[in-house]
């Protein structure tokens, strides 16, 4: 496995978010792991997240997964589409995150799944948090892509 640092990042920006989208992008998760506190007022996904960073040897099937959270604050609300809220351990596919801009400095936070579902979170500001929080293990499989 690489020897790389954890991953800490922070987004108060579409910019910084877009860094952040990339990190995500392929990480899987159960919907029973996402996790909407209302009185807190933030959205938080757990999720083992594809290490692009690690690189990896070219053309090779392998890389690594790591368990990593991502949390969302100022959360003002939650809108799902086609994700069954009740299928607690269906997994899910992060493609990506992307910043919906509103009336400044709010907006939405759209992560958007594999198979079409999606997650729309209103937010006053732009306050994500992403943060790896295991140790890294090897997986077989590489997330392909048409190119």
């Amino acid at each position: 496995m690489a020897d790389l640092a954890p991953l800490k990042l922070l987004a108060q920006d579409a910019d910084d978010l877009a860094v952040i989208s990339a990190a995500l992008q392929d990480a899987v998760a159960k919907i029973g792991d996402i996790r909407w506190d209302a009185s807190a007022r933030t959205l938080t996904l757990a999720c083992n997240r594809f290490r692009w960073e690690a690189g990896g040897q070219k053309g090779s099937k392998k890389g690594e997964r790591v368990r990593s959270a991502l949390q969302l604050g100022d959360v003002t609300g939650v809108q799902a589409r086609k994700l069954r809220r009740d299928a607690k351990g269906a997994v899910v596919e992060l493609l990506s995150v992307a910043f919906e801009p509103a009336e400044a400095p709010g907006g939405a936070v759209l992560l958007t799944f594999a198979g079409g579902g999606d997650l729309k979170v209103t937010v006053d500001c732009l306050d994500v948090i992403l943060a790896d929080v295991s140790e890294a293990w090897a997986t077989p499989r590489r997330p392909g892509h048409a190119d």
